[in-house]
Formats: C-alpha cells, sequence, structure tokens
C-alpha cells in the first residue's frame, strides 16, 4: 500500500499539473491557434514549471540544503516556494503579453498568488499541501473557464475532485501532512483562480 500511494504522489507532483493543464485547455477550448504556437507555449510551460523546478531540487539537493526530493521541511520549502512564486508570475506574465492568451495567463497567476499564500503559511508554521493546492487550482481553472466561455467541463472537474480525494489520502497515509494540511492546500488553490479571475 506504501508503495502505492508513493506512485500516486509523483505520478501527480504538482510539476506536473500546469502542463496537463494547459493540453487539457487546447483540447477543450476551440481556439485558432497554430500547432507551431500551441507546441511553443507548451515547451515554455513545461520548460518553466517541470524542467526548472526539477533542476532547483537537483542543485539543492547537491549543495545539501535539502535532504531528498520529497523536501519535507518548512525550511527546505521556503526558497524552492519562493522561487516558484517569481516563476509563475513571469510566466503568466509572458504568456500575456507575447500571445495574448488571458485565461491561460490567469492559471499561472493564480498558482503564483496560491504559492505566495502558503509561504505566508510558513511563517505560522504550518505546511500546507502543495499537491492539493495544485488540484484545487486545476479544479478550480476548468470552472473559470466554463464560465468565461459559456460552457461547462463536468468530467474534467469531477476527475480533479476524485484524483485530489486519492492524492489526499495518499498524503495522510504517508504522513506527509495533517488533515488541515491538506484542507488548505485545496481550499486555496480552488479560491485562486477565482480571486485572480475578478481581479484581472
Amino acid at each position: 500500500m506504501e508503495r502505492f500511494y508513493k506512485t500516486i504522489s509523483v505520478v501527480f507532483h504538482p510539476i506536473v499539473v500546469p502542463t496537463v493543464g494547459v493540453i487539457l485547455y487546447f483540447i477543450l477550448i476551440p481556439n485558432n491557434y497554430a500547432s507551431n504556437q500551441k507546441l511553443a507555449l507548451l515547451s515554455l510551460v513545461f520548460a518553466t514549471t517541470y524542467l526548472i523546478p526539477l533542476l532547483i531540487l537537483i542543485i539543492f539537493k547537491k549543495l545539501k540544503l535539502i535532504k531528498n526530493f520529497n523536501v519535507h521541511s518548512i525550511k527546505e520549502r521556503k526558497i524552492p516556494v519562493a522561487m516558484m512564486i517569481v516563476l509563475f508570475y513571469l510566466l503568466g506574465n509572458t504568456i500575456l503579453k507575447s500571445t495574448g492568451m488571458k485565461d491561460i495567463s490567469l492559471l499561472f497567476y493564480a498558482t503564483s498568488a496560491a504559492l505566495t499564500l502558503i509561504y505566508i503559511f510558513f511563517t505560522f508554521q504550518i505546511k500546507v499541501s502543495i499537491h492539493l493546492l495544485s488540484l484545487g487550482i486545476s479544479t478550480s481553472f476548468f470552472i473559470v473557464l466554463g464560465i468565461i466561455y459559456s460552457s461547462s467541463f463536468p468530467i474534467v472537474v469531477i476527475v480533479n475532485i476524485v484524483l485530489a480525494g486519492l492524492v489526499a489520502n495518499a498524503r495522510l497515509f504517508l504522513r506527509a501532512h495533517t488533515p488541515r494540511e491538506i484542507y488548505l492546500g485545496f481550499f486555496l488553490g480552488f479560491i485562486a483562480p477565482f480571486a485572480v479571475y475578478y481581479l484581472l
């Protein structure tokens, strides 16, 4: 069972979710973007949200700033999270200014905002679950897209919620978080896209 839950935690790692979200966006949302534009954007998103964070973790482990790639303690999480706040904000800016894709940029502004809230919680020694944060953002993002495009994506939303439940069980079983940190993660992630959508 432990191996199963560890696999779940790896497969649905927060650095995977943004790229999957953008792929689903291109599949579900009608658009006139050329294939090369989609590929360029996906490459940018993958590099910024997957490759760079992975490289940061590898470097930090080499420098012994973290013990392992799970980054368990709040102290170990502070610098990587701060760097991701900046990276996601810059990615949102880049997408908005270079492509005009306001709805996709919303995803990354929301993630930056949610990570900022997580950083604030570090002050109170609360290690909010980033796994659940990412799934909360993904769930809410597709609800917001439904509002923007006067449509609905019930299957995506339901699958996200089911996955959130599965990942929450995994994180609790592995004792990576307390129930409060799990609920906070999903809640903060869920409200972020709505907050950014109504503020932009």
